[in-house]
């Protein structure tokens, strides 16, 4: 595995993300591409928080176009999925079904929140081996490759983008979740995914007071390092087409910023994307429905 430890910045650098209805000219094309090219509903705020760097992240996008959306990236998405789904697991995940039923839930609501949750399920690997390929460049190691991108994969629907309760909208009872999410994972704002988990209240904060309770476990951590070592191991194999460099991305990121700017944000989120990946994956795990809907609304 190429030695990229887990690493939290410290201090934690400010981000400044472009959201998509600001990015004009080159970035709103290089935006519409990525949004293609992973095949998904919005910019994650990962690749909006690298466009702040437009140089640097044209030239990474660019270099990961050709690779995104082909057999070698779908499968490591999904090996990543599965380690990260495997890890969750063995928090042992409590079921939520009972109690959102007792609250007056009905399935479809059920599956509305479940086809929230895949979109990040899915979406969450894509930013992750975008992240470590970053980082490994920043830091002066190669991207080897592993063959030829080889031909596209079938492509998938794009989902709808998910409804988001953003911190101006959050009555007193959701902004005291946010603080709490912000706390306790040691961040100064709130994941695209917990706020459009929002949505549902009634659903979220138990379901967080489910997820807060593993986070603070002794192996909580353990669990994470491996989704984030199996990141690094993903992303250093994936092809490299365009033969991209560590020098040609730092010179890249340089005509942006310095080079420690730029790379400060980019462990930033190689550091708590793996937390948000295990995270996600727990919250669905509580969701799996074990035939007991249909006994409780019996």
């Amino acid at each position: 595995m190429p030695d990229l430890p887990r690493l939290k910045p410290d201090p934690i650098p400010a981000i400044q993300p472009v959201p998509e209805y600001a990015a004009t000219g080159d970035l709103a094309e290089v935006y519409a591409r990525t949004r293609a090219g992973l095949e998904v509903p919005w910019m994650g705020v990962v690749a909006m928080a690298f466009a702040h760097f437009p140089r640097f992240y044209g030239t990474l996008w660019s270099a990961l176009e050709p690779t995104a959306g082909t057999e070698p990236f779908i499968h490591a998405c999904a090996e990543l999925r599965a380690c990260a789904e495997n890890e969750a697991s063995r928090l042992s995940p409590p079921p939520i079904l009972p109690r959102l039923i007792d609250t007056g839930y009905e399935e479809r609501e059920i599956d509305d929140i479940r086809a929230c949750n895949e979109v990040f399920s899915a979406g969450n690997m894509l930013y992750l081996l975008m992240a470590s390929l970053a980082r490994l460049l920043l830091e002066g190691k190669d991207w080897r490759g592993g063959g030829k991108a080889g031909g596209p994969a079938q492509r998938r629907p794009v989902a709808p983008k998910p409804v988001l309760i953003e911190p101006h909208h959050a009555d007193p009872t959701i902004a005291a979740l946010y603080a709490d999410i912000r706390h306790t994972l040691g961040l100064p704002f709130v994941n695209t995914d917990y706020r459009a988990f929002a949505r549902w209240p009634s659903y979220f904060a138990p379901a967080w007071e489910d997820l807060k309770r593993a986070v603070v476990r002794d192996d909580y951590e353990h669990h994470v390092a491996r989704v984030h070592d199996r990141a690094v191991v993903l992303a250093a194999g994936l092809p490299n087409p365009t033969r991209l460099s560590s020098d040609a991305l730092r010179e890249a990121a340089a005509a942006d910023a310095t080079c420690e700017e730029v790379l400060a944000v980019v462990r930033l989120f190689q550091w708590l994307l793996p937390g948000l990946a295990l995270n996600v994956a727990f919250l669905r795990a509580q969701l799996v429905d074990d035939g007991a809907f249909g006994q409780l609304t019996r």
